[in-house]
């Protein structure tokens, strides 16, 4: 197999030496697959990493948060050591030994404080960031030796690659003047390191782990010396493979019914990471059964909303059709014969989305998500992309653009769409324009045209962004969801006294209340069936008559 895009990206800045301060984004919490003889390993992404950049020219460093700082072979720390002590008594661990033995008590006791003073700093650096970060630095002068880094004055003939575990907790996004002491000590730490020219020109490298760069301070996220490589979702080829090697470690009489699958269950697990992949396949083994689609859709969308929060997104699955909307004849026939072509056309012919306005009431939300039941496509309703937290929406914003760029096809459906977006003007704030900018970016991209819809449906379509409404965006198609026509009121007055009267009324009767209820909207029409249901089941009566009826539309006005 071939290493994944992002390891290659990340070697070419590295091994140019574009940058010596990388940091990795995205999907960081997932598997990766490493390969053993006995076949692929799935391993998380610290030991995937170490494992590939494991080379006879290369020190791999790693510190994860809570542990301390380690080398991958014992060989490797022990030539860091030695370089340690030659940078700091011009001696090596043999020579201080040999010393140690022929000095008197004075002077070896001085020999015996040097020799320890590494394996004290590299015990004291557990559990304490600030001292890690402090000692990783001065690794990096230290194996470099002179001040221009270059290969004639290095300790060390191998190059370091240090990689830094959960970056954005030990850097955290904040103004300098909300940090306390010690974040801010980290802070001017790497601002230090990233900085020197020494580093930037020498061999070594850094290696941050962070899953978004808004959570990582923007002291360093700003360091134009620090490149951004960023680890996507699996693709189907990533997860076909994951598939794959998980059938060759099923027992021969395949009690989850996983064999010969692998195809269909890859493309229909768009959006999951190989993880959450994991757990659905290790359930259906354990169950004895075949999966079905129905637990591949529920896995799916538990996965994203996890990632995302139940406050920022929802999974709807409509299940009425255009057989449930009463009246809108030629809006029906629109979307039939020109909007639902055109989102099922994919490529560069489909549509990026449209905007759905109209009149509070008018039932816009309800005939589209009849739309969705008719093109069969998940659902994902959008809430609320902003947070109360510092930096959190762009975080947001970034976790769902992984997650439409893992999806297949997806149709993003926006319920009062001028409330969830924000301006571009001076009178906006920041966050708002930045967000109003991305969202305007993805609808615009055509790596995603033809797989993600968006639908903006509001009633004040005024009020979005010009640049939404501009089209390549949502305003391919603006479409009018208004109050009945003429030609559909007979159909919504039929429909709203069925259940109380179901043999109908009269030519005369339907005339008296078509004048009672001039200019109602399809909500009005909604909530008068209710009530006269109401008023049905309290008076006891299973049918009302014409005056019964146009009383409880007096009351309603």
């Amino acid at each position: 197999m071939t290493s994944p895009d992002f390891v290659r990206v990340a070697g070419r800045i590295l091994n140019s030496g574009q940058a010596r301060t990388l940091l990795l984004t995205g999907n960081l919490h997932d598997l990766f697959p490493l390969p053993q003889p006995t076949g692929l390993d799935y391993v998380p992404l610290i030991p995937f990493l170490a494992a590939t950049w494991n080379l006879s020219d290369i020190i791999v460093v790693v510190y994860e948060l809570n542990a301390p700082v380690r080398f991958l072979r014992d060989g490797d720390a022990e030539k860091v050591r030695d370089a340690w002590l030659r940078w700091r008594t011009g001696r090596d661990a043999n020579q201080l030994a040999i010393e140690r033995m022929l000095a008197p008590g004075k002077a070896r006791a001085e020999l015996d404080l040097a020799a320890q003073s590494y394996d004290d700093t590299l015990r004291a650096a557990t559990g304490n960031p600030t001292l890690a970060l402090e000692f990783l630095r001065q690794l990096c002068l230290c194996a470099r030796g002179g001040p221009s880094g270059g290969p004639g004055s290095r300790r060390l003939r191998e190059r370091l690659v240090i990689l830094v575990e959960g970056a954005d907790f030990l850097l955290p996004e904040a103004p300098v003047s909300q940090l306390n002491d010690t974040d801010r000590h980290r802070v001017s730490i790497c601002t230090d390191w990233f900085g020197d020219p020494g580093f930037m020109n020498g061999l070594d490298s850094v290696v941050l782990l962070a899953e978004s760069r808004s959570l990582l301070n923007q002291r360093l996220a700003r360091l134009p010396q620090l490149l951004e490589v960023e680890v996507p979702a699996p693709d189907e080829a990533a997860r076909l493979e994951f598939i794959r090697a998980f059938q060759t470690r099923l027992p021969s009489n395949d009690p989850g019914g996983l064999a010969g699958v692998a195809t269909e269950l890859a493309t229909a697990t768009a959006g999951l990471s190989l993880h959450a992949l994991g757990q659905l396949l290790r359930g259906a083994q354990h169950d004895r059964r075949p999966l079905t689609a129905a637990d591949v859709t529920a896995k799916v969308e538990s996965f994203i909303q996890s990632q995302l929060g139940e406050d920022v997104v929802e999974f709807k699955k409509p299940t009425h059709t255009f057989a449930d909307v009463v009246g809108n004849r030629r809006l029906k026939q629109f979307l039939k014969a020109e909007f639902i072509p055109r989102i099922q056309a994919g490529g560069s012919d489909a549509l990026s989305g449209a905007a759905v306005c109209g009149p509070i009431g008018g039932g816009k939300t309800f005939v589209f998500e009849a739309v969705a039941t008719e093109l069969d496509l998940p659902v994902l309703v959008l809430k609320n992309l902003r947070s109360q937290w510092f930096g959190q929406t762009d975080v947001i914003f970034e976790r769902l653009r992984r997650v439409l760029t893992a999806l297949s096809r997806v149709l993003i459906f926006v319920d009062e769409a001028d409330t969830q977006f924000g301006g571009v003007g001076s009178d906006t704030h920041e966050t708002e324009r930045r967000l109003t900018g991305k969202v305007q970016a993805m609808m615009s991209d055509p790596a995603l045209r033809g797989r993600v819809v968006w639908l903006l449906v509001t009633a004040r379509v005024h009020l979005l962004s010009p640049d939404l409404r501009r089209p390549g965006r949502a305003g391919d198609l603006i479409i009018p969801a208004l109050d009945p026509e003429p030609e559909d009121r007979a159909d919504w007055l039929r429909w709203v006294i069925k259940p109380v009267c179901p043999g109908g009324l009269d030519e005369g009767g339907m005339a008296q209340l078509d004048a009672a209820t001039v200019g109602w909207s399809a909500a009005q029409f909604a909530a008068l069936r209710n009530e006269l249901k109401a008023k049905s089941r309290v008076s006891g009566q299973a049918t009302l008559l014409l005056e019964g009826i146009l009383a409880v539309v007096g009351d309603q006005l």
